[in-house]
């Protein structure tokens, strides 16, 4: 488990890199408009906004959060605050379970910390509504005195799936009746500090962090049930014994279809779910005696397959750097400007409809990241159907293929999850060039890189620009190409 640590709200703007940033084609931009608070988890929501916790002066959690709208060009770093409602008193999370669900709420359970610096691995709750901008309680499953910083996924049919964080405990939850099912039977080892990636087979991925007896250990989930997935080529978990902190980093799905799994020890492996087999991947390079790592981290995969990390040497120190894997090597890239002062784990990346990358770091300095790379058209999603007409305030399903993307896109790993294998729908005007988003609920499948025909529910914003418009579908940061639409 993880130190917390204090707020950064003020820092000095330190520009920390191993290289001019001119020297990259790639760049950081602070919002136009800083956030009056201290932002950390954030989340994509279905209708195109982006939903960012306060994380309290304390940094260690907090019930306030705020909504990221864009402007009218798309633009984020453009984009406008407004605050939310708060979550049920007594209830103010840091690092949890987090998830977008099919019907564009927000579920939130567990914490290691709850509004302190002292770890509580809460079993609290709650459930957030966009559309009454309201939360309810959601209680644990029965039995459970933890949940703490849980991992947790959104299945390939939507279901959404919780670990307990300091057992093998597993259940599901049906949001309809709220009622949970046990899950995850034959886990070799407590749940703690391990993240899961959504193949697109439908199983689930995990690097063991508990498993004294075989430290290169990994596991596959299918259909409820935890199988052997072969033995990493290198240690990847921080674990075992005393003194070790079994953190892990996050675990990324690539176009090719190989994951790409980041560890707290300085080495990386990769995963063919094809071939069943693990290879090494490249290692970080080295501050001193220690390697950069992800003691707990982020990772978010960029449009072109690239995927775009911020390691910090040894565990839970400072400074972080920014580096690209592009499927060989990991490159050196530009640095925040509080990256001098920040650890892996107090980072947060959020891949954006845009393509480009959210960063937040527990400060009130919030930067979007721009990479050089494209996307290669075959990753794209493809719109088959949506009805040439649309009115205002109307729901239409839209058909089409790799709606979910390629890969959940954004990963942290036990403490937080913001994966974005989801649709968005952008509108633009095409007299005057402004930009809307309709809201998206109810994809038939978050199976990544599914070639078969799924569907989704569009709802056209009131107040949208009436007249000749272009849609487009954006899965995990890469646009379709647009369909001609008139809206009524």
């Amino acid at each position: 488990m993880k130190r917390f640590s204090p707020t950064q709200a003020a820092m000095a703007a330190a520009l920390f890199a191993s290289l001019p940033a001119a020297a990259f084609a790639q760049s950081w931009t602070p919002l136009k408009h800083t956030p009056s608070f201290s932002a950390g988890a954030m989340l994509q929501l279905s209708d195109g906004t982006i939903m960012v916790q306060d994380q309290g002066t304390c940094g260690c959690g907090g019930g306030n959060w705020w909504r990221l709208t864009p402007d009218k060009t798309g633009s984020y770093v453009n984009g406008t605050w407004s605050q939310l409602a708060s979550m049920p008193s007594g209830y103010e999370p840091l690092y949890f379970a987090s998830q977008v669900l099919p019907d564009g709420r927000v579920v939130v359970q567990g914490g290691e910390y709850n509004g302190s610096g002292n770890g509580v691995w809460t079993t609290k709750g709650a459930l957030y509504d966009p559309v009454a901008n309201s939360w309810t309680t959601v209680a644990p499953p029965k039995g459970w005195s933890t949940i703490g910083d849980a991992q947790s996924v959104l299945l390939a049919d939507g279901t959404y799936m919780l670990a307990n964080c300091c057992s093998t405990a597993e259940v599901t939850l049906d949001f309809s009746t709220m009622t949970y099912t046990t899950t995850g039977t034959g886990k070799a080892d407590s749940n703690d500090e391990e993240g899961w990636t959504l193949l697109p087979s439908g199983q689930v991925l995990t690097v063991d962090a508990n498993d004294a007896a075989d430290p290169v250990h990994t596991e596959i989930q299918t259909k409820g049930t935890w199988t052997f997935a072969g033995d990493s080529p290198v240690q990847l978990a921080d674990c075992c014994g005393s003194g070790t902190s079994h953190e892990m980093g996050p675990q990324v799905l690539r176009p090719d279809g190989t994951v790409f799994a980041v560890g707290a020890t300085g080495h990386t492996a990769i995963y063919s779910p094809s071939a069943k087999s693990w290879t090494a991947g490249p290692d970080f390079p080295k501050s001193g005696s220690l390697y950069y790592d992800e003691a707990d981290g982020p990772g978010t995969l960029l449009p072109d397959g690239n995927v775009l990390l911020a390691a910090s040497p040894g565990v839970f120190r400072t400074p972080t750097k920014f580096f690209e894997f592009d499927g060989k090597k990991l490159k050196a890239e530009p640095a925040t400007s509080t990256a001098s002062q920040d650890s892996s784990y107090g980072v947060r990346l959020l891949l954006l409809p845009t393509g480009q990358v959210m960063e937040s770091d527990g400060s009130t300095d919030v930067e979007i990241y721009t990479p050089s790379g494209s996307a290669n058209s075959a990753w794209a999603p493809v719109i088959s159907s949506i009805k040439s007409t649309l009115k205002e305030g109307k729901s239409y399903t839209l058909k089409g293929t790799y709606l979910a993307g390629f890969s959940q896109a954004s990963a942290y790993g036990d403490d937080y999850q913001d994966a974005v294998n989801f649709p968005l729908v952008r509108i633009t005007n095409t007299g005057t060039g402004d930009v809307f988003w309709a809201k998206t609920t109810g994809l038939s499948s978050y199976a990544p890189a599914n070639s078969k025909p799924v569907k989704v529910d569009v709802l056209i914003p009131t107040g949208i620009e009436k007249g000749a418009s272009t849609l487009e579908v954006v899965a995990a940061g890469i646009t379709s190409a647009p369909v001609s639409v008139t809206i009524k």
